[in-house]
């Protein structure tokens, strides 16, 4: 399954990291309905580089505007773009290394 991680949320707790990932499921949606993404930048009057940020996993959130505009574009409901995966923990030795770097 190819999936278009968006989001990372990092929390913090004494000795290890709890990284939430939200996945953004823009290209299934797109492929179901066989439109472009150039299709839904026109549509939806949200930017290339937005979209593309959302696409590649290198947005840091995104706004309900835009989250509603893609929606009504595909047709398709929030939890249908959105989905929360796999949560990733690290002990201490991830946390030590993410300051050095």
């Amino acid at each position: 399954m190819d999936t278009d991680l968006s989001l990372a949320v990092v929390t913090e707790r004494k000795d290890w990291l709890c990284v939430l990932m939200i996945e953004i499921q823009i290209n299934e949606l797109l492929k179901e309905r066989g439109r472009t993404f150039y299709w839904l930048a026109k549509e939806t009057g949200v930017s290339h580089t937005t979209l593309w940020r959302l696409k590649k996993g290198k947005a840091f959130g995104i706004t309900f505007e835009t989250l509603e505009k893609i929606c009504q574009a595909l047709e398709c409901q929030p939890g249908d773009i959105v989905r929360l995966g796999a949560k990733k923990r690290a002990g201490s030795k991830m946390r030590n290394s993410k300051r050095e770097s």
